[in-house]
């Protein structure tokens, strides 16, 4: 069946590709954090240029978001066996325990391009471990009745020690940017230039005048946040330590977003810390910052 599936996908993208390949679509794939809420995938968001797609962060669930997205978009980028490029922002486990669901389950239905992964200092280790750990699945794939090409299981690893730019083809310019979340001795934000738009993802971080400068105006701010008025609620006068740390308030996203002025701020990881239903990120954010802004949800465009 995997080459049917792919015979199906190729009408597709020839259908598409016209309407597609002159400008940057990006899709939220997974807007949530480690809560596991059925109504939001972990952390990953899709900037999709022509019939190729672009990947910041593998939250769980990427691969079955990416097809979902591919159906409902019409986006034969995103359809699984393309999925060939990935950017991690950092390595906490709910925006990488989609990492080895991209490495393993595109190969298994007929990816035969390498994947290409670009992140912080321990992605490569990351990356070796989880083939040692699927070692057993590997043998039997490939040296088994089903005879696996092993092509499409490679990963290229292209660690990125500091801030700057990443990565360059003929659809987009990629340029991480350093950020501070909590003990991580690097996290990256991400900015990038393709086809016309200019995209910021944050990825985690506290606020970040470098995010702001980044966006300067641009066409889309991809921004984490948490509830100020819940962190209060559920922390007390005292406070956390983790959180001011780490994340990045409604009301410091506030002032970030009138420093950035972005034509539209789509908030994702959103950390509520507070009863579903009760929590309004967007009206927090409203009461002091005018612009443009969405809740992100899953499968959504922007």
């Amino acid at each position: 069946m995997p080459h049917v599936r792919r015979f199906l996908w190729v009408i597709l993208a020839m259908s598409t590709a016209g309407a597609s390949a002159d400008r940057a679509r990006v899709i939220l794939l997974g807007s949530g954090t480690p809560v596991p809420d059925p109504s939001a995938s972990g952390p990953a968001v899709a900037v999709v240029v022509g019939r190729q797609a672009y990947l910041f962060d593998a939250g769980p669930g990427v691969v079955r978001r990416a097809e979902a997205a591919a159906e409902k978009f019409r986006l034969a980028g995103l359809q699984s066996t393309n999925l060939t490029r990935l950017f991690l922002t950092h390595l906490h486990s709910d925006h990488t325990l989609g990492y080895p669901d991209l490495i393993f389950t595109p190969w298994v239905i007929g990816r035969t391009e390498p994947l290409e992964v670009y992140g912080p200092p321990g992605t490569a280790a990351m990356t070796e471990h989880l083939k040692q750990a699927y070692a057993a699945d590997i043998k039997i794939r490939t040296e088994g009745l089903e005879g696996l090409d092993g092509r499409g299981l490679r990963v290229n690893v292209h660690e990125i020690p500091a801030e700057g730019q990443v990565y360059r083809d003929a659809n987009v310019t990629v340029r991480a940017i350093a950020v501070r979340h909590g003990s991580w001795p690097l996290a990256f934000a991400y900015r990038i230039e393709a086809a016309a738009r200019t995209i910021v993802i944050s990825g985690d971080t506290t606020p970040s005048a470098a995010i702001a400068e980044a966006c300067g105006g641009c066409d889309l701010l991809l921004h984490e946040v948490y509830s100020a008025e819940w962190y209060k609620v559920m922390f007390g006068p005292r406070g956390s330590q983790y959180h001011p740390s780490a994340h990045t308030s409604t009301t410091e996203l506030a002032e970030l977003a009138a420093k950035a002025n972005p034509k539209l701020l789509v908030l994702y990881h959103q950390l509520r810390l507070g009863l579903p239903g009760r929590v309004d990120l967007k009206k927090e954010i409203r009461r002091t910052y005018k612009g443009n802004v969405e809740d992100g949800r899953d499968l959504t465009e922007y």
